[in-house]
């Protein structure tokens, strides 16, 4: 995955969490959600390569999951609406800052901003000045129904944000 799209994938965030919500809260990731084990890939909550929709669903359905059918822009789906039998993507993104998970709607709220402008204002000197700023996130590959790859990836805004720079 190009790291140009990491911005991309975070925006279609912050701009449609409130719209899949839906009014109930979900529930945050925490960093060692993240983590993978090094042999097997396999995840915390015990997904690896060769697993299906259902380990998958059972470890996280309770969460935001954005996915990307056949290449296709990362839009966020219900569990049930995932077509785990295409070529698919589905990624858990998590915006970290300070070493807790954040709520999108919440910080922007908290803070008076707009969330079509949280990007700018989250990789802003000043905050960056004053705020560690991760952003993770799970990639699982999928084709035929079965996870075929799993990644952890991050961005540290604080070391990397000027890298990811829209053009």
């Amino acid at each position: 995955m190009s790291k140009k799209i990491i911005p991309a994938l975070f925006l279609a965030l912050a701009l449609s969490a409130s719209v899949c919500a839906c009014g109930e809260e979900k529930p945050l990731l925490t960093p060692t959600d993240y983590d993978l084990d090094a042999e097997t890939a396999q995840t915390i909550r015990g997904v690896k390569i060769g697993d299906g929709a259902d380990v998958f669903l059972a470890a996280y359905q309770d969460y935001d999951i954005l996915s990307s059918i056949n290449g296709g822009d990362y839009r966020y789906l219900s569990p049930e609406e995932i077509p785990f039998d295409a070529n698919l993507t589905t990624i858990l993104p998590s915006f970290f800052i300070d070493g807790a998970a954040i709520d999108i709607d919440t910080f922007c709220e908290d803070n008076g901003i707009e969330k079509d402008s949280i990007l700018d204002f989250l990789t802003g000197e000043e905050y960056l000045a004053h705020h560690t700023v991760v952003y993770q996130y799970l990639v699982f590959e999928w084709e035929n129904g079965i996870i075929t790859d799993i990644r952890s990836e991050s961005m540290d805004y604080n070391r990397d944000a000027s890298y990811y720079e829209a053009n």
